[in-house]
């Protein structure tokens, strides 16, 4: 086991050596790793961050995948740690058979920039396996008198396993008549004879039992064995003999079922019974028997299944012949597979950009693909190639690997999209051709100008025109498409007289439709062209959010940084409604309009470039907001007069809005002045009745006394007025009536001091702290159809019944 794993030792060492060896010389295009079979799920094969001297952190950016060429996914990248890890535990044997080495191959690919690694790891194999025969017993019949030394091979066991841990040695159990001779063949596979070392007697012992033992040479050693009966027959003293022990053949692949591959041919001396010979298949892959069979009297060997060179390109077949007495001679039949042109050659995209800007440059990656054939030679050699009205181009990469790659200008607006077909052609006889096609569309830039219909446009008006009628359209159009495609229009600035422009002429920016904004005269104005004035521009009320007003247009003769140009909103009638697009200059609605958004709006537009220091100008826009367009009998607003209306109206909402205010300041007055005389009356007539309510003459109103009670330092009196045969109570305002002196409560105009009032009734006591009355819910008497005074805070609500009770609550 130690030098086992020394041995993986090494190779690992020394594959890590080609490995340094090929990075540095830039001359390897594959990486080589090597890994036992049945290793569990999640091993580690390799860390290929490490092995490429890649960044880590940059695999997951780059698209790090692994592109494996099996049907199987065995193996997976970790794109977080760079390590290649084992997703399915691989059985060397199901794999790869007897081939040795066994690889699985996968590539590595890598974008940002395209970079692709191909990496090969071989299978080792383990001693999972232990020998087997075909049967448990061979019967074996021998003539006696048959010469000492004669040779008797005996069937092979089988080992899945290979190297080192296939079989090694054979042995025999101990007996007097036989030993057992271990051969060699030429692919290094064991074999043995048995050897006659005493002459049979079969009146002596008629029959042996040997077992026959099978061991590999593997950590630990693995045996399988098997019975071999030896019958002792009378004489038959001569053996079948083959023309030939070996034959050679060659059979081309896709023979139909019945060609005759081969015949092999056997004699015996001996006469009667003991000269027929039988011909049989010996030690043959069960592949193998599902494509040929063998004619047991003729020795005649057939094409039974389909040959396919790409399966296998070699078998080998083992003959025996047996004649009548049971003696038997064996041959070899090796038949080469002669390879076909059956198979077209595969075109596999391996990345594909379908969309590319129109004004990409040259030797921009479009697509990257891989071309295969599976046949060998001069049939699996392909070349690919593209059409040649295209302005593409195939660069070859790794091998079998190409690129796709822009080699001319494009043009979106001559040609919006190509259907590039890839042409894969092998060298065989014939030749087998495969065809792909890969669409590619041109995505839009913004490099075509709109172009008017017409260069000139001539409109005639009728003078004394109704304002808002439309006069004639310009019509512009543009070769790119969607929003680069999208034409706003507006007028010029320029004067009509000592007038501006856009006060007679408005333009809509979406569709080109021109409008006339005034009657016009023809006696005053018979034409005109704008030259520089601010902009006046119409907006339908309908408009939703996001309608496009126009568009400001501003140049800067400086170049680079300092011509680049931002546009904002400096000022405007009303900022909630526009917005200026910062880098288009497009100025729309950034709501629905409402009612009472002005007709009138008026936008200062800043322009400001890129330079140090920056620059700027501004542009005026008058927009008016308008019901419709166009109709004969729509009637242009007076701006003016509206805004002349509004301001009187304002005066009107100002003058009312003030007077409301004085009337209310005369009610507050009034009302308060009422209270006060209401207040004064209701306390002379009832502080001169006699009540049930005193205060504690024992009441101190010296701070120093009181300030552990929690009492009131001073005296405060709040009075409640109530109607006669009123059923609830009418506050009146709170204030200190009295000043803080020492004088008898009654004595004190009748005020009711605070203090620990004395209910007569159940001697409940209501004590007045820090401002605010707690009173209990019982009741105090008083005399029906009178008014009451009691101490009272804001917030206390107090009823009286008819029988003169005053409640709290």
């Amino acid at each position: 086991m130690a030098g086992g794993m020394e041995n993986r030792s090494w190779k690992r060492q020394v594959l890590c050596f080609f490995l340094c060896l090929c990075v540095s010389l830039g001359a390897c295009e594959t990486i080589r790793y090597s890994v036992p079979e049945e290793k569990k799920s999640g091993s580690l094969v390799a860390n290929i961050a490490k092995d490429l001297k890649l960044d880590v952190g940059k695999l997951s950016g780059r698209s790090a995948r692994l592109i494996s060429k099996s049907s199987k996914q065995y193996f997976e990248l970790n794109t977080r740690s760079g390590d290649v890890i084992i997703k399915e535990k691989i059985d060397r044997e199901d794999l790869c058979g007897q081939s040795d080495p066994c690889l699985l191959q996968f590539e590595i690919v890598l974008e940002n920039p395209l970079q692709l690694y191909r990496i090969e790891v071989q299978i080792d194999d383990v001693n999972d396996n232990s020998p087997k025969f075909s049967k448990n017993e061979f019967p074996l019949e021998l003539p006696e008198q048959l010469p000492v030394n004669s040779h008797f091979p005996l069937e092979r066991a089988q080992d899945s396993d290979i190297g080192t841990n296939g079989i090694q040695s054979y042995a025999i159990s101990s007996n007097e008549h036989f030993s057992l001779d271990v051969h060699s063949r030429g692919d290094g596979s064991k074999y043995a004879e048995l050897v006659l070392e005493k002459q049979l007697d079969r009146e002596e012992q008629a029959q042996l039992m040997l077992i026959l033992t099978a061991a590999d040479g593997g950590l630990p050693q693995r045996t399988g064995t098997a019975r071999i009966r030896v019958n002792v027959l009378d004489s038959n003293d001569n053996f079948p003999q083959f023309s030939q022990s070996v034959y050679k053949v060659q059979l081309m692949e896709n023979s139909p079922k019945g060609t005759l591959v081969t015949k092999v041919e056997a004699s015996d001396l001996d006469q009667g019974s003991n000269a027929e010979i039988t011909y049989s298949f010996r030690q043959v892959p069960d592949k193998a028997l599902k494509l040929f069979q063998l004619n047991p009297l003729t020795g005649e060997i057939t094409v039974l299944g389909i040959i396919d060179f790409e399966d296998a390109a070699m078998y080998e077949i083992e003959i025996q012949a047996t004649d009548g007495g049971g003696l038997y001679a064996h041959c070899k039949v090796l038949v080469q597979i002669k390879d076909m042109n059956d198979n077209a050659p595969e075109v596999t995209l391996t990345s594909l950009t379908s969309t590319i800007p129109e004004d990409s440059s040259p030797e921009t990656v479009v697509a990257l693909f891989r071309v295969s054939d599976r046949d060998s030679g001069d049939n699996g050699r392909t070349l690919c190639s593209i059409q040649d009205n295209v302005p593409f181009a195939l660069k070859s990469t790794l091998k079998d690997y190409y690129e796709l790659v822009t080699q001319k200008p494009l043009d979106r607006e001559k040609v919006p999209e190509y259907n590039i077909t890839i042409t894969a052609t092998d060298r065989g006889t014939p030749r087998l051709t495969s065809v792909r096609v890969i669409r590619v569309q041109l995505s839009d830039i913004n490099d075509n100008p709109p172009v008017f219909n017409e260069s000139s446009y001539v409109m005639y008006l009728k003078e004394n025109n109704p304002p808002g009628l439309l006069i004639g359209t310009v019509r512009a159009a543009d070769l790119d498409t969607e929003q680069n495609a999208k034409v706003t229009y507006s007028a010029l600035p320029g004067n009509i007289g000592d007038f501006p422009f856009s006060s007679s002429i408005s333009i809509n920016s979406e569709n080109g439709n021109v409008y006339a904004l005034q009657s016009l005269d023809y006696e005053q104005t018979r034409d005109f062209q704008n030259s520089s004035a601010p902009a006046n521009d119409l907006v339908p009320r309908s408009a939703e959010a996001g309608y496009l007003v126009t568009k400001v247009v501003a140049v800067d003769g400086d170049s680079g940084q300092n011509s680049w140009l931002s546009y904002q909103l400096l000022k405007a009638t009303d900022p909630s409604l526009f917005a200026v697009g910062l880098q288009t200059g497009e100025v729309k609605t950034s709501r629905p309009i409402t009612s009472p958004d002005s007709v009138k709006q008026k936008l200062v537009v800043l322009v400001r470039d890129n330079g140090e220091p920056p620059r700027s100008t501004t542009s005026t826009l008058n927009v008016l907001l308008v019901d419709g367009f166009s109709d004969a009998y729509m009637q242009l607003l007076d701006v003016p007069q509206e805004e002349e209306q509004q301001d009187t109206l304002t005066l009107y909402l100002v003058i009312s809005l003030s007077f409301i205010s004085f009337l209310f300041l005369v009610s507050v007055v009034t009302i308060v002045a009422t209270r006060l005389y209401k207040t004064r009356q209701c306390r002379e007539q009832y502080v001169s009745s006699s009540r049930n309510f005193y205060c504690d003459p024992n009441f101190s109103t010296n701070p120093a006394e009181t300030s552990g009670t929690g009492t009131l330092p001073q005296s405060y009196c709040y009075e409640v007025c109530l109607t006669t045969g009123s059923g609830t109570s009418e506050f009146k305002f709170l204030r200190p009536l009295v000043p803080s002196l020492p004088v008898d409560p009654i004595a004190a105009g009748g005020s009711i001091l605070d203090c620990q009032i004395n209910s007569s009734l159940k001697g409940e006591k209501e004590s007045v702290r820090e401002g605010r009355a707690s009173v209990s819910e019982d009741s105090i008497p008083r005399s029906s159809g009178e008014g009451c005074i009691v101490n009272k805070v804001i917030g206390i609500n107090e009823n009286c019944d008819q029988n003169g009770w005053l409640s709290y609550q």
